[in-house]
């Protein structure tokens, strides 16, 4: 199991904006640690393991931070409507899309994904596959 991911960037102040702009609305809760960014999802009662966390951070090592092509974290919405929405809200807070809101022909019929990049470059998928909502062919 996947306990944290960790994003690097070069500006905390710019990065917690836009970050902030759409996790909460997924249930992550912020916490600052040091100067750096921990997004977590509340543990619930009786949960066996921990849900991953997300950490913003500068490099440890003090140099630039940099985008890895083809890396990519993709945060699970409630729907199709939120993927919009938080989509919207994003680009709106510095982000810059990668790919609007929608389907894709390589994905199941379902996966309803938007991608964009954080203000580092950083890419990031919002997606729904709830079954129950129209799909690609419907």
């Amino acid at each position: 199991m996947i306990a944290y991911i960790t994003i690097g960037v070069n500006d905390i102040k710019r990065a917690e904006h836009f970050y902030s702009a759409f996790l909460p609305a997924l249930g992550y809760q912020l916490e600052i640690y040091h100067g750096d960014l921990s997004y977590a999802l509340p543990e619930q009662p009786g949960q066996l393991l921990g849900l991953p966390e997300f950490y913003v951070k500068t490099p440890f090592d003090g140099g630039p931070a940099s985008a890895g092509n083809g890396t990519m974290v993709a945060f699970k919405a409630c729907s199709q409507q939120q993927v919009r929405d938080l989509h919207a809200a994003a680009l709106a807070v510095g982000g810059s899309n990668e790919g609007a809101p929608g389907f894709r022909d390589s994905y199941g019929a379902n996966f309803f994904v938007g991608y964009l990049r954080d203000p580092q470059g950083n890419k990031i998928a919002l997606f729904s596959s709830d079954p129950n909502e129209p799909g690609r062919d419907g």
